[in-house]
Formats: structure tokens, C-alpha cells, sequence
């Protein structure tokens, strides 16, 4: 719990100083997000890289996950799609028919998707549910839904900024990659303690930094491949070493507070800030905190409504194990900051903005709550039998 509580301290506290810095720092600010956006996609790429070590399966397998995967798709598709529809009805009614209105939404709201696979494993396994099936099937569905929220920002990417010629290379660069994941699942032997994984992070990030810089020199635009998949990837084909030392545990927990904080420094200012688009320079009136906090609590309400899919399926386990299983997938952390980041990055800004952050930090500070509901909901299964 105390690390959960961390991870909201610290993007709070990254929030207020995002709030501070621009007239503190004047002329340097410049700079400061430079240095903070680099530093932020290395630890997105650490974080990514570890996400991607969780994923496990026996290949020959391949069809019996189809059903959890599908499930999974269904569990990260439908929050996401409730909360875009939400902030479509907060904005002016002349503009529900304007299309990139609907692309930064859809790119926004797509934070409410993964579920944050890092927090909710070791948060599990503390209140004793790892050997229990909801622990095993989350563990299935998480990475499932953090996979699928990697592979939507592709055609995301591609309603961003158009089917450029820059984009065919992102594709090909992808399709390469997704090739290489699947070929060489669990293969690579190489040494992971945290300082290895947090070397192959900079690798990673200043690849796909190197890639961006060298590509302007031939187009305006550039070729942008975000680190979300590529460090996955990497993840994915490493030989996971699951005899992890405390070191190497406190050191990734620290690097994800890091990663929280610099998330928080990352915020445009709240107030006063209008669509990036410039539809209308009116286009989304500044709101009171009061307006904010309803506002995220509704969205908060509507993604994790969007999370209850698994609850329909299953239909050979307890209800009370189905129950525990969608409650358990409502937490949210690293990876749906880093959807925010790159909706950041695309130049996404408003209040929707500020009320997606302020989400993570209230499901973020209600996670502790949702375990103790899922371990009763688990042992309750158990004691039933």
C-alpha cells in the first residue's frame, strides 16, 4: 500500500511543480522539458522492458489463449471507449462532429485501458493470492491488456498525424518488431539485474530519439517510434530471471517513482489552455476544481465499469471469483501515464488533460481498497467449495 501511495505522492508533486517551473524557471524552461522528456522515456522504456518480462506463454499453446486474449481486448476497449464519449459531451456542441476533436479524445482517453500489470502483481502477492486462479488469470489478462493498449497506439499514431510516408517506415519498424517478439519469445540469455535493464532502457530511448533527430534532416515531420513497443518487445524475448534480489526490486520501484514524478512535470499548465487544434480559441472553457473533481470521479466510475467484462465470462468459476478478477483489473499506474505522456507529445492539452491525471491519482489511492475487496471476494470462493 505504502508503495501505491508513492506512486500518487510523487505525481502529485511533479503536477504542482509542472504548475510552477514555466515562470520560476522563465528562459530555462526550455531546456528543463527537454531534459525531463528524455529522462522520462527511459524510465517509460525500463518500465515498459519489465512489463514486457511478465510475458510468458507456451507458444504451442497459441490457441488456448485466443479467448483471454479477446477478453482482455474487450476489457481494455470498452473503458476506454466510455470515457472518450464522456469528454465528447464536456466540449461545445458545435464540435461533436469535428474529427480531430474525436482524435485527441480517442488518444487521451486511452490511459483508462492497461491496468498496470507491475502494481497489481505485487500487490496481489502480498495479501497471499498468488497461487490462487484469480491471481493466475489476471496475470494472463493484465499483460493482455497492456499488449493490446501498445498495439492500438499504432493506428492511434496513424490518425495523429495521417498515413504519411514517415508512418510507413513506423509500420514496418513495427511489424519487424511484433515478428521478432513472437519468433524469439523467452530466448535471449542476457544478465537483468536492474542496472542492465536500465542500460538497455537508454539504449532503447536514445535509438528511438537518434531515429526522430536523423530523420528531420530529410523530412519536417520525422520518424517517431514511442519507446512503448519496442522496449515490450525487448522485454518479451529476454529469458525472464525470476530470482530478482531486493536491490534490484527497490531499484525498479524507484525508477517507477521517478517515472511518476516526471509524469507530473510533463503537465502543461491547467487553466487558460485551449485544444491544441485551435479549433476556436473557446473551444474549452476553463472549469472551477469543483467541476475537475466531479469530473473524475465520473470518468474513474465509467473506466472501471469498462473493466466488469470479465464478469460475463468464465461461467464455470464463482461469481465471486469473476467479481474478484474484473475488480482486480481496475488498477492503473505506469502505463497509462505513459499513454497520457504520448497523447502529451501529440500536443493533446485542456481540462480532459488534468482530469485524466487526477483519475490515475484517485485509482491510484484507491487500489489498496480494491485488493482487500478482491482477497475477500477470492477466499470467500474458497471457503464456499
Amino acid at each position: 500500500m505504502k508503495k501505491v501511495l508513492a506512486f500518487s505522492f510523487f505525481l502529485v508533486v511533479g503536477l504542482i511543480f509542472s504548475q510552477i517551473l514555466p515562470q520560476t524557471l522563465s528562459d530555462s524552461y526550455g531546456t528543463f522539458r527537454i531534459v525531463v522528456a528524455y529522462l522520462l522515456s527511459i524510465a517509460l522504456s525500463f518500465i515498459m522492458i519489465n512489463v514486457g518480462r511478465e510475458f510468458e506463454l507456451n507458444k504451442k499453446e497459441w490457441k488456448s489463449y485466443s479467448v483471454d486474449y479477446m477478453i482482455a481486448m474487450g476489457t481494455a476497449a470498452l473503458p476506454w471507449l466510455l470515457v472518450c464519449i464522456y469528454f465528447m459531451t464536456l466540449i461545445p456542441w458545435e464540435y461533436i462532429g469535428n474529427w480531430d476533436v474525436w482524435k485527441d479524445n480517442l488518444l487521451l482517453s486511452r490511459f483508462a485501458a492497461p491496468t498496470s500489470a507491475g502494481i497489481l502483481f505485487s500487490m496481489l502477492a502480498a495479501v497471499g493470492l498468488k497461487t490462487s486462479w484469480v491471481y493466475k488469470k489476471i496475470q494472463t489478462l493484465a499483460i493482455f491488456d497492456d499488449l493490446d493498449t501498445i498495439l492500438l497506439m499504432i493506428p492511434l499514431q496513424i490518425m495523429m498525424i495521417g498515413l504519411q510516408w514517415e508512418l510507413h517506415i513506423v509500420l514496418i519498424v513495427v511489424t519487424l518488431l511484433l515478428i521478432s517478439g513472437w519468433k524469439y519469445l523467452n530466448q535471449l540469455r542476457l544478465p537483468q539485474s536492474w542496472y542492465w535493464m536500465l542500460l538497455s532502457a537508454v539504449f532503447i530511448a536514445g535509438m528511438c530519439e537518434f531515429i526522430y533527430r536523423t530523420s528531420l534532416f530529410i523530412s519536417e515531420k520525422g520518424v517517431h517510434i514511442e519507446v512503448l513497443l519496442p522496449a515490450f518487445i525487448f522485454g518479451m524475448i529476454l529469458k525472464t530471471n525470476h530470482n530478482q534480489t531486493s536491490t534490484d526490486r527497490k531499484a525498479a520501484t524507484a525508477i517507477s517513482y521517478l517515472f511518476m514524478l516526471l509524469v507530473g512535470l510533463s503537465m502543461p499548465l491547467f487553466f487558460g489552455v485551449t485544444s491544441t487544434n485551435e479549433i476556436n480559441n473557446s473551444l474549452m472553457p476553463d472549469m472551477s476544481w469543483g467541476e475537475i473533481a466531479f469530473h473524475v470521479l465520473i470518468v474513474s466510475l465509467l473506466s472501471n465499469i469498462g473493466k466488469m467484462v470479465p464478469v460475463f465470462f468464465f461461467r464455470d468459476r464463482k461469481l465471486s471469483e469473476r467479481l474478484a478478477l474484473s475488480i482486480g483489473m481496475f488498477t492503473r499506474g505506469e502505463v497509462g501515464a505513459g499513454i497520457i505522456v504520448v497523447a502529451i507529445g501529440y500536443g493533446v492539452q485542456g481540462p480532459m488533460l488534468t482530469i485524466s491525471v487526477l483519475t490515475i491519482v484517485l485509482n491510484l489511492l484507491l487500489t489498496g481498497f480494491f485488493i482487500i475487496l478482491v482477497k475477500k471476494l477470492a477466499l470467500k470462493s474458497v471457503n464456499t467449495q
